[in-house]
């Protein structure tokens, strides 16, 4: 099999915050934005990776979920657990700085972890989990 990951999904709870995390922080481009007010669907993605994109998407727009699925879906975003994402950078020192200044919520320093990585840890706007790893 020939299998590539294309694009993951991360849900946001205001489209714009998001936007200045993706765009103007991490330095990704903006690859689509369809959609109005807090329902919109954006994809990001790095620019020398096109073919890797990020779908920022509102977490409760599937018809199928359920009122209370909503209620817990709030309540996990609210508290960081409900979704998370790993990416990698060969100067984490240089990036940490860079995402610390533009006042990220940071949940972890740049750290040497005892399964073998360096990484740190932020918070985008929506709560996700944003786990940076040092390439070696």
């Amino acid at each position: 099999m020939d299998i590539t990951i294309h694009t993951t999904a991360l849900p946001h709870d205001d489209p714009d915050a998001s936007l200045v995390f993706y765009r103007d922080i991490l330095g990704f481009e903006v690859r689509s934005d369809v959609g109005q007010g807090k329902m919109r669907w954006i994809t990001v993605g790095p620019v020398d990776q096109p073919g890797t994109s990020i779908l920022l998407a509102p977490p409760a727009a599937d018809p199928g979920v359920t009122e209370d699925e909503r209620r817990t879906i709030v309540e996990m975003m609210a508290k960081g657990t409900y979704g998370w994402i790993l990416l990698a950078t060969p100067d984490l020192d240089g990036t940490f700085e860079k995402v610390q200044a533009a006042d990220a919520e940071v949940v972890q320093e740049p750290t040497d972890q005892p399964y073998g990585v360096r990484d740190c840890a932020f918070r985008d706007p929506a709560g996700n989990l944003i786990r940076i790893q040092e390439l070696r």
